[in-house]
Formats: structure tokens, C-alpha cells, sequence
């Protein structure tokens, strides 16, 4: 029985684990860091870790949460669509002032839209390093497993053609 496949098999795995550790760890980094440059702090009144500096994965998703409260609370809970449909209604019937003002309403929660997204990327983009981290301690403990079991095999495959000589 030969037990190089396994060995090399192993070694394959344990390479492969730290690298994803690695490539893991440096991008949970690399996104705290762009996020720490923006200097975004989570808003006062915001239920959960309110004032914390956005620098993780649970401050991101709470900033998202709590800019889609304000863009709701300023606009009375209209959509971008919803306030689409209303420029277009108040310039129709001629009422340009109100036409601007709702404009502006359907800018704000366009530029909410656009920022809950790129919070919302970092948070996913989180959840990928963490599942790369994870995958790679589960690759390093597969090769581990391999390159142990295969040293025994080679043993005893060496002892039982001794005893055949």
C-alpha cells in the first residue's frame, strides 16, 4: 500500500489552509482599514453601538440600518420610486417648489441607498474572509489528518513486507 498520496496530499492541504488563513486575515484588514480612513462613527441614536467607529462587520450593518431610518424618517417612509411618481405628479400639475422638494427627498434617500450599499459590501465582504479563514483551518486539519495517518501506513506496509522477506 503506498501512502504518498495521502502524505502529498496532506502537505497539499496544509499549504493551502495557511494560505487561506492568511488571504483571509489580510482582508478583514484591508477592509477595517478603508473603513477606519472614512472616519464614520454609528449614529447616537441608534439602538445598537451607538457612537462606535465603523471599523467591523457588526458597526457597518448597524450604520446601514440606522442611515435607512433617517432616510425613512425624511422622507415619511416614501421609496425613491414612490417619490418619482410624486415629482413627476407636482410637476404636472405645475407646482415646481414642490417638485424640488420632493427631489431633494428622493436625493437623500438615493444617497442613503448608495451608502447602505457600500456598508452593506463591506459586511459581506466580511463574511467572505471569514468563511476563507475558516475554510483554511478546516484544510490545514484535513492535510494534518492526512500527512499523520499516512506515516503509520508507511510503517506498517515496511513492517509487513519485512516479515514477508
Amino acid at each position: 500500500m503506498n501512502s504518498k498520496p495521502a502524505k502529498v496530499t496532506g502537505i497539499v492541504a496544509i499549504v493551502a489552509g495557511i494560505v487561506f488563513i492568511l488571504a483571509g486575515g489580510v482582508t478583514w484588514g484591508l477592509i477595517t482599514s478603508n473603513l477606519v480612513e472614512q472616519k464614520i462613527t454609528v449614529a447616537e441614536d441608534s439602538r445598537m453601538l451607538p457612537g462606535d467607529e465603523v471599523n467591523g462587520p457588526f458597526s457597518a450593518f448597524v450604520e446601514a440600518q440606522i442611515i435607512n431610518e433617517h432616510a425613512k424618517h425624511a422622507t415619511e417612509g416614501k421609496t425613491y420610486a414612490e417619490l418619482g411618481a410624486e415629482v413627476k405628479a407636482a410637476e404636472a400639475a405645475g407646482d415646481t417648489a414642490r417638485a424640488e422638494e420632493l427631489q431633494g427627498q428622493r436625493t437623500t434617500v438615493m444617497n442613503a441607498s448608495f451608502l447602505r450599499a457600500s456598508l452593506f459590501t463591506s459586511v459581506i465582504a466580511y463574511g467572505v474572509a471569514a468563511l476563507v479563514m475558516g475554510l483554511g483551518v478546516i484544510l490545514t486539519l484535513v492535510g494534518w489528518a492526512f500527512t499523520s495517518v499516512a506515516a503509520p501506513v508507511t510503517v506498517a506496509v515496511e513492517r509487513r513486507e519485512a516479515a514477508l522477506v
